[in-house]
């Protein structure tokens, strides 16, 4: 395995390993289902009157995609190939680009020290170098992020961020940076064996969710308002797959990327 995926299980490993020394844990290993959840195009949220950003922006995204930085960039923390870019080595004195995220959710926000990394970080890094300007992340809520881009506290949210259409009604979106894949983590064991085990009659499952992510609103829609189970939500990813391993819910619907550096980092 690459040093960033290393880094990266280990990081993950800490946070759980703390967190379960203090509520216990279950029997067995976690894995993620063969079957998706949900497919998803993640974008970037602006106001609903800073189109000027936006479509600077998507200018900006648009030549990322033709020079390969954007794939250099996943590349880089989905696989673990190295790249030489350097984002932001002149930024001082320039106007900023406030971005809002939620750093809990790798590979594509997290920490490292005092320092928030990952593909959207990068990525964000790069469209301010073609804008001129200095980037500047603020970690909040996930689902504080929309409210602040319409306030203005923020610029623009980058957070792995879906574009469905409950979110076009209060923000605009960028063209698309990245596909994610919602999927679901159980135990070894678990009666849950494919997605469709969710939808089955008689199904009443507890599931765990990111407060206001698309895993959140999808389970919710399909689920919960139909009979099938609960959703439990909780604040970060990795909280909601605590509460798996200690029993306290049945799966984590959650996207791939994340999914499979908490499983690693648990089943070490």
């Amino acid at each position: 395995m690459k040093k960033i995926s290393k880094i990266l299980a280990a990081l993950l490993a800490m946070t759980l390993l703390f967190a379960l020394s203090a509520c216990g844990s279950s029997k067995g290993e976690l894995k993620i289902l063969d079957t998706e959840y949900v497919v998803e195009e993640y974008a970037i949220c602006f106001a609903k009157d800073n189109e000027e950003l936006l479509d600077k922006v998507n200018a900006a995204l648009a030549e990322l995609k033709e020079e390969g930085v954007l794939d250099k960039v996943v590349d880089k923390y989905i696989s673990g190939a190295e790249h030489d870019l350097t984002f932001q080595q002149d930024a001082e004195g320039k106007p900023e680009l406030r971005m809002g995220t939620n750093a809990e959710f790798p590979p594509y926000e997290y920490r490292e020290g005092d320092e928030i990394v990952g593909i959207d970080a990068e990525i964000a890094a790069a469209i301010a170098d073609k804008l001129d300007m200095k980037l500047v992340i603020e970690d909040m809520a996930f689902d504080s992020i929309i409210a602040a881009v319409q306030s203005g506290k923020v610029d623009m949210g980058m957070a792995g961020m879906t574009v469905i259409e409950d979110r076009l009604q209060s923000v605009n979106f960028s063209t698309s940076y990245a596909t994610g894949v919602q999927v679901v983590i159980v135990l070894e064991g678990s009666p849950i064996t494919t997605v469709d085990d969710l939808f089955a009659e008689g199904a009443n499952y507890s599931i765990g969710v990111q407060t206001g992510t698309t895993g959140d609103l999808y389970s919710t829609c399909d689920i919960e308002d139909e009979g099938l189970g609960t959703v439990e939500r909780y604040n970060k990813g990795a909280d909601a797959v605590q509460a798996l391993v200690s029993g306290k819910i049945d799966c984590v619907i959650i996207d791939n990327e994340p999914a499979k550096a908490f499983v690693e980092a648990y089943n070490k």
